[in-house]
C-alpha cells in the first residue's frame, strides 16, 4: 500500500510537533539554558536549520510548548461549558480535571522553568504573562459559567478566583516535587479537589440561600 505523501503544510506541522516533543523532554530534564537549539533539533531528528525554519528562537519554541500544554489542559474544561450535563456531573468532572492537573512531571517542570526564567528575564516575562492571562481568562470563564448555571453572581470576581487556584495548583505541585515524602500525589490531588469543590459548593449554597428567601 502506497503511503500518502504529506503536503508541505502537513510536513511543516509534523516537524514542529517533533521539535516540541523533543524540547519538552530536554527542557524538563536539563533546563532551558542547557537544552541548546542543536540538542533539541538532534533529538527530534532534524538539523539546526530545520529548527529556525519553524521557530525564531528558543524562547519562542518554549512559549509555543507551554501554549500547546495549556490548550491540551483546557480542552476538557472548555467542553464542559458546551455540554448539556446536569450541574452535579459538571461539578464532578471539573473536580477530576483539576485534581489531576500537572500530573505529568515533564509538563510541570517546564512551567516551573518558565516561572523562574520570567523572574529573571523581562522580555520573556512579557511573553509568559500574555499566555498566563489567556489561561486565567479561560478558567475564569468556566467559573462564571458554573455560577450562571446555578443562577447566582459570584461574590469574588472569577478572575481573582482563577488566579488563586492557579497559584495554589502550582504551589501544591512544587511542594510535592520537592518534598515527595511529605506531599504525596494523593494528598496533592485531594487538596486541589477540595479547592475546586469549595468554589462550586459556594455557588450552589448561595443559590439555595437565594431561593429560600
Amino acid at each position: 500500500m502506497t503511503r500518502k505523501r504529506l503536503s508541505r503544510e502537513d510536513s511543516r506541522e509534523q516537524t514542529t510537533q517533533r521539535l516540541l516533543d523533543a524540547a519538552q523532554k530536554l527542557i524538563a530534564r536539563k533546563g532551558l539554558d542547557a537544552a541548546s537549539v542543536e540538542n533539541i533539533a538532534a533529538a527530534a531528528g532534524y538539523s539546526r536549520g530545520a529548527f529556525y525554519s519553524n521557530f525564531k528562537s528558543k524562547d519562542d519554541l518554549f512559549i509555543e510548548l507551554l501554549r500547546r500544554d495549556h490548550v491540551k489542559g483546557t480542552e476538557a474544561l472548555n467542553a464542559l461549558r458546551t455540554s448539556d450535563l446536569p450541574v452535579d456531573q459538571v461539578q464532578d468532572r471539573a473536580r477530576d480535571i483539576y485534581a489531576h492537573m500537572f500530573r505529568d512531571n515533564e509538563s510541570f517542570m517546564n512551567w516551573t522553568e518558565a516561572r523562574m526564567l520570567a523572574a529573571r528575564d523581562t522580555r520573556f516575562r512579557a511573553k509568559l504573562e500574555a499566555l498566563m492571562i489567556e489561561k486565567r481568562t479561560q478558567i475564569a470563564a468556566f467559573i462564571q459559567y458554573f455560577y450562571n448555571r446555578v443562577g447566582v453572581d459570584p461574590v469574588i470576581s472569577p478572575e481573582k478566583m482563577a488566579m488563586g487556584f492557579m497559584s495554589l495548583a502550582e504551589g501544591v505541585r512544587l511542594f510535592m516535587m520537592s518534598s515527595p515524602t511529605e506531599m504525596t500525589q494523593p494528598t496533592a490531588e485531594s487538596l486541589l479537589s477540595l479547592f475546586v469543590e469549595s468554589i462550586m459548593n459556594a455557588a450552589r449554597q448561595e443559590a439555595e440561600s437565594d431561593s429560600a428567601k
